[in-house]
């Protein structure tokens, strides 16, 4: 079963929340550059996805439901309390972007494959990941205003707590690695389309070709971590590639993971349109993977710009 939440503007009504920056606006940190603007439509744009995720995975079970698959008491109620942070996390971006002139990206609807509790917690693991990934990335273009960062970095923190306790909450480590990994814009944001069901506006990101993580799936509580040398397997459509690309070319997935550069390792056919590779030594967490004829020497932003074939596809594993 897939929910597909339409994003509502009510809002939860067993819990109550504050929004101090309504009554200050003259507290709002300032918009200097069009690369500020990019930089917090796309995080709205991730903050809605949030929202209508952590509503739903609070409004379509019950704390009875929950309670059977495993969850601590009070488990549900605090997933309403991580949504009522994503409404005002939204709302605050929302007021600054409009506070500076600017329109915000409106909500989209949205298709989430879950269908209990667990499997939720599972989604919003990855979809929490990628918020989290898409601030690291995006923190470093924050450069016109030190008040703007300090925002950006006071969410990301609290986005962060969330995807501790919801780990936790499966039994799987909070804290895997020893760092998260950044994203791009263009890789977060394409991170996000598989989700997306509508949006009466998309933002001026590239999509890229689609490249889909089949096989292994990790176990629900993540443990045992998936250790080095484990194949996994990867689908594309070659016939979508941005270039043309010589069949009997070798063809790497680079995968990045916590701050290292990107590694890459050499795939192995499993058909037209399959590959499969190892899990690297020392990969850990949640790691992003990308198809590309590229077999070292780029960056996670060089990668981005010109270097994948096919990708982002997250892979959890541990």
């Amino acid at each position: 079963m897939i929910f597909s939440v339409a994003l509502v503007a009510t809002a939860l009504l067993p819990l109550a929340f504050s929004h101090p920056l309504e009554k200050r606006q003259n507290a709002l940190p300032s918009v200097n550059s069009p690369t500020d603007e990019s930089v917090l439509q796309l995080a709205l744009y991730l903050e809605n996805l949030e929202r209508s995720l952590y509503t739903g995975g609070f409004e379509n079970f019950t704390d009875a439901e929950y309670t059977a698959q495993g969850f601590p008491p009070g488990f549900r109620e605090n997933v309403g309390v991580i949504a009522a942070h994503e409404v005002v996390h939204a709302e605050t971006i929302s007021n600054i972007l409009s506070n500076a002139g600017f329109t915000p990206v409106p909500p989209c609807t949205y298709k989430f494959p879950y269908n209990d509790p667990t499997s939720f917690v599972g989604l919003a693991n990855m979809i929490t990941s990628v918020g989290i990934g898409a601030y690291l990335g995006g923190g470093s273009l924050l450069t016109d205003d030190p008040a703007l960062l300090t925002a950006a970095s006071s969410i990301l923190t609290v986005e962060s707590r969330h995807d501790s306790y919801l780990r936790a909450g499966i039994g799987a480590s909070p804290f895997p690695t020893n760092f998260d990994t950044a994203l791009t814009a263009v890789f977060a944001y394409n991170l996000a389309q598989m989700f997306i069901d509508h949006c009466p506006q998309q933002l001026p990101i590239t999509i890229l070709p689609k490249l889909t993580f089949i096989a292994p799936a990790p176990p629900p509580n993540l443990q045992p971590p998936t250790p080095a040398g484990t194949i996994l397997r990867f689908t594309y459509d070659p016939s979508t590639f941005f270039v043309d690309v010589d069949p009997n070319a070798p063809l790497y997935i680079g995968l990045l993971n916590m701050v290292t550069n990107v590694t890459f390792v050499e795939t192995t056919s499993c058909g037209d349109g399959c590959v499969d590779a190892p899990v690297p030594e020392g990969a850990a967490g949640v790691a992003f993977a990308v198809l590309s004829t590229f077999n070292g020497g780029l960056n996670g932003n060089q990668l981005s710009e010109f270097g994948t074939l096919a990708g982002p596809a997250e892979v959890v594993l541990s």
